[in-house]
């Protein structure tokens, strides 16, 4: 069965209103968070754990107005350990929607109560290739660092260009604000678009360097040894 093409009309221009952010390196994020407030002083971002703190401690009192914890949104609780926090419906279906399809934005109203849009996601990775490049790593660290939602959030908004922006590297975060402000608060379709193609080069990085340590382990017959090692 083919997949079907878009199927609503597409928007060169798309306000910044609903952001969603996870970040393992939070470098920048305050300039990011009160940078993005001053285009939009009602805008609303949607974060997780550590980096929810970390946006709370930025807005201060502004946090009751423009501030969602995932949990929240979603009215699911994280699994302990912190998994499985954004890997959730209302989540995916805000990122993958498509823009002025009416279909779509019932489902968000009424299947997912009141789901939005995500017009951008700020997302980065745990550090797995730093983990292991640690001359001490072992298979349960290196296993640990294997990040599953970001990347998964990632190549959503990466597909789905058309309607949402991803950001995922804090160096990017000076010259987004600024193509924001020059298109009077809103992501253009071109810049989207190029994004994409940086967040699919990331993740593809990313799978490669757990491919490499992992056919290493079997290369260098490590097999029994991890087994041995979780028994």
């Amino acid at each position: 069965m083919a997949i079907r093409k878009i199927s609503s009309k597409v928007q060169d221009l798309i306000k910044v209103q609903n952001v969603l952010i996870s970040l393992f390196d939070k470098s920048g994020l305050e300039t990011l968070v009160n940078e993005l407030l001053k285009i939009n002083s009602s805008i609303k971002f949607y974060s997780t754990g550590g980096t929810y703190k970390k946006i709370a401690e930025i807005l201060g009192d502004k946090s009751n107005n423009n501030l969602v914890s995932v949990e929240e949104y979603t009215k699911f609780p994280e699994m302990e350990g912190g998994l499985v926090k954004t890997l959730h419906p209302k989540i995916h279906a805000g990122i993958l929607g498509e823009r002025n399809n009416t279909i779509h934005e019932k489902y968000l109203k009424e299947v997912l109560d009141n789901g939005v849009y995500f017009d951008l996601v700020v997302i980065n990775l745990y550090p797995f290739k730093e983990a292991v490049s640690l001359g001490n790593s072992d298979i349960e660290s290196a296993r640990g660092n294997i990040d599953i939602g970001g990347p998964t959030m990632i190549r959503a908004a990466a597909k789905n260009f058309l309607g949402c922006a991803i950001i995922c590297s804090p160096n990017d975060y000076t010259e987004q604000i600024e193509m924001i402000k020059n298109n009077r608060g809103c992501t253009s379709l071109e810049e989207r678009f190029l994004l994409a193609q940086k967040a699919f080069a990331l993740t593809a990085d990313y799978d490669d360097n757990i491919n490499k340590y992992l056919n290493g382990l079997i290369q260098n017959n490590k097999i029994n040894e991890i087994i041995k090692s979780y028994k």
